[in-house]
């Protein structure tokens, strides 16, 4: 008997072990999924609007222009943007220039996003270019350093074959003034004021897109649906998560992933359960038989083991996720567990809670269970005749 109680005690653990992993590993995923989206979105617009076919349009559009009159914006940022050859001293790489009108400056969350410098693009009437960390991290780049302003070479259009094959590109100079750090697919980006990338471009009017900020509470969903009605078929309207569907695809398959493979560590401790619980009926055996002939039916018999299953179970579930939550909360408020790594952004691991993961793991736990306690059950009843005439 005392050999059964270890064995029960644990499987208790066990499931307590795996609903604490379970909390905590969903809380600080969670976490680091609110630090990415909220950094994304410092980053991206509410509303972003590209033409359907080709890379470049007018904007200067009766359409457009009132567009712009909109009370309920903060920003309408005019946007310039192409591939181009970053050049730093004798190194090289291949970048994305994104030109950007005064209006992108209204973003007051681009500051959380600089590492180095500021986010500077204009300053006693010269023009100042932020860079991605991927471009500073590959070039070397020295934002103090105003003496050595970075090199941006981009195909002139138009051009023919030349004897020398620099008269085929346009080469413009500019000091950088901040390094700013999101995800890579940003990291690899040179912010410039429009009329830097309009005349590195050739682009004397066209643009790349529209960016639209809104105010906050304004109804995002409604106002997408009507500019892509109004807009007409020869524009895309997208939303920040049509933006970057990737980004998005990529979270959820990592939290599924993660929620899947410590669930089936959950099955094994629960399923622990059925060893012990089976011990507990050999040894019971002549007790089993002894509550049959007092009249106590096959199904209360059953309901006594599968009862006993479950108790085991979701004790050790609820002490998991109080011990889980309890960790979350002091890593919310003390960040004890530390990145490992120096990080302008965060330096402890994040962690957020969300009352569905609770909730998820109890209907996780309570399945599996279900299903444990139930095999053990029936394993209470088999043979019972036999006990019977044995006694």
């Amino acid at each position: 008997m005392h050999a059964i109680n270890i064995i029960s005690g644990i499987s208790m653990l066990g499931v307590l072990i795996g609903s604490a992993a379970l909390i905590i590993i969903l809380s600080v995923f969670n976490g680091f999924e609110k630090v990415i989206l909220s950094l994304y979105s410092n980053f991206t617009p509410e509303i972003k609007i590209e033409p359907r076919f080709g890379k470049t349009f007018n904007p200067d559009t009766t359409y457009f222009n009132t567009l712009h009159q909109d009370k309920r914006l903060i920003s309408y940022t005019e946007v310039l943007q192409e591939k181009a050859l970053i050049k730093y001293g004798d190194k090289t790489f291949l970048a994305t220039v994104k030109g950007v009108s005064d209006d992108f400056l209204k973003n007051k969350q681009l500051d959380s996003t600089v590492q180095v410098g500021s986010f500077t693009l204009k300053s006693g009437g010269r023009n100042f270019a932020v860079i991605g960390a991927t471009i500073q991290n590959n070039l070397g780049i020295n934002v103090h350093d105003e003496l050595s302003p970075i090199q941006i070479y981009s195909p002139r259009r138009g051009s023919e074959s030349s004897d020398n094959p620099l008269n085929e590109f346009v080469v413009r100079s500019i000091n950088p003034s901040g390094v700013f750090g999101i995800q890579q697919e940003f990291d690899d980006i040179v912010v410039t004021p429009l009329e830097f990338a309009r005349d590195l471009l050739d682009q004397p009017k066209e643009v790349s897109s529209i960016e639209l900020t809104y105010k906050k509470g304004t109804d995002l969903t409604s106002i997408q649906n009507k500019l892509t009605d109004d807009i007409g078929t020869k524009f895309t309207v997208k939303n920040r998560k049509q933006q970057n569907t990737e980004l998005y695809k990529t979270l959820n398959y990592e939290r599924w992933s993660i929620f899947t493979i410590l669930t089936f560590v959950l099955i094994i401790a629960i399923f622990n359960i059925i060893g012990s619980l089976t011990m507990l009926v050999i040894d019971k055996r002549k007790d089993i038989a002894i509550l049959s002939s007092l009249g106590a039916n096959k199904q209360t018999i059953q309901g006594i083991f599968f009862f006993e299953g479950m108790m085991i179970s979701l004790i050790g579930c609820i002490a998991g996720i109080v011990l889980g939550l309890i960790f979350c909360l002091l890593q919310q408020h003390f960040g004890w567990i530390k990145m490992g790594a120096q990080m302008s952004v965060i330096d402890a691991y994040p962690v957020d809670i969300n009352p569905v993961d609770v909730g998820l793991v109890l209907l996780t736990v309570g399945i599996i269970s279900v299903i444990a306690s139930g095999i053990s059950a029936r394993l209470s009843i088999k043979g019972l005749d036999e006990i019977k005439q044995d006694l």
